[in-house]
């Protein structure tokens, strides 16, 4: 019984204070209005500091009050975590505030609303550069601020990201036996991204593409792209000597030496094999 009389003490409770909401917000008194959203800020109640807010921002605009309430909106949208509201909301406030007392925050703000809305490495990274757009840009204007080692760190996260859409982007077209445009990719990711941590893998997928491509082509393109596939493989020994992908590496080699009629040279392993037995 005393549980039952709690629920409908609670229901009674809700009901009056949703009748009080609905008032207030048919209520022609803003300054009634504005002193309540800024309690329902406060407590964290977003959703009606952000309805309330859209009806009394019109009515303060040329007021001393316009810019903390419109820093209040963004961040109530950033409270809700609807990180495209509340980009738009901060950059609409450093648009208009261009000095105001809140703008570094908002430049901070606005970058981390993009961080937050990047997706996985395997979606399209467009918020994830704006994001790396806006930390840059913080650190170009405020560079010692205390967020500054965060914005690098953040920074640094991003990138990685598009470091692996970049790499998975080009993997898929090797995956996928489209090795003219798989060359293409992976020689732009290697470029773009020099010091990529799957540089090695992509390397070896450049030339095995490379290969294939070649082995695949009419007759009177062949020699060519061997040749191009050769050069490839130098390079990828060169700065690759001890790779994982060793074996794969030098059968390509000799495949295309012998598509080239060349004399193949021996590798570190046969030399070190002949030496071997020549001690014995």
């Amino acid at each position: 019984m005393r549980t039952r009389l709690i629920i409908l003490f609670s229901v009674l409770v809700l009901l009056c204070s949703c009748g009080e909401y609905n008032k207030l917000l048919k209520s022609s008194d803003y300054e009634l209005k504005k002193t309540k959203t800024k309690e329902y800020f406060e407590a964290g109640k977003y959703v009606k500091a952000t309805e309330l807010l859209a009806q009394i921002i019109p009515r303060f605009r040329a007021t001393e009050d316009a810019e903390d309430l419109n820093w209040m909106n963004a961040q109530a949208f950033y409270g809700m975590k609807d990180y495209m509201s509340a980009g738009a909301y901060f950059k609409s406030y450093a648009d208009q505030y261009g000095y105001g007392k809140y703008i570094e925050e908002a430049h901070f703000l606005s970058a981390m609303c993009d961080y937050q809305m990047s997706p996985r490495a395997e979606l399209d990274q467009e918020y994830t550069r704006t994001a790396i757009e806006g930390f840059n840009f913080y650190l170009t204007r405020y560079p010692s601020s205390p967020r500054a080692d965060e914005c690098r760190a953040l920074i640094k996260e991003l990138r990685e990201k598009l470091v692996e859409k970049s790499y998975l982007s080009a993997r898929l077209y090797h995956d996928m036996t489209e090795y003219k445009s798989a060359i293409v990719a992976l020689t732009n990711s290697l470029k773009e991204y020099s010091d990529s941590k799957y540089r090695e893998e992509m390397m070896y997928l450049k030339l095995n593409s490379l290969f294939l491509y070649a082995e695949n082509s009419l007759a009177n393109k062949q020699t060519e792209r061997y040749q191009a596939a050769l050069d490839d493989y130098y390079s990828f020994a060169e700065e690759f000597p001890k790779s994982r992908y060793t074996r794969d590496v030098r059968r390509i080699y000799l495949a295309t030496a012998r598509a080239l009629k060349l004399e193949p040279q021996k590798s570190v392993a046969d030399t070190e094999t002949t030496e071997a037995n020549n001690k014995k």
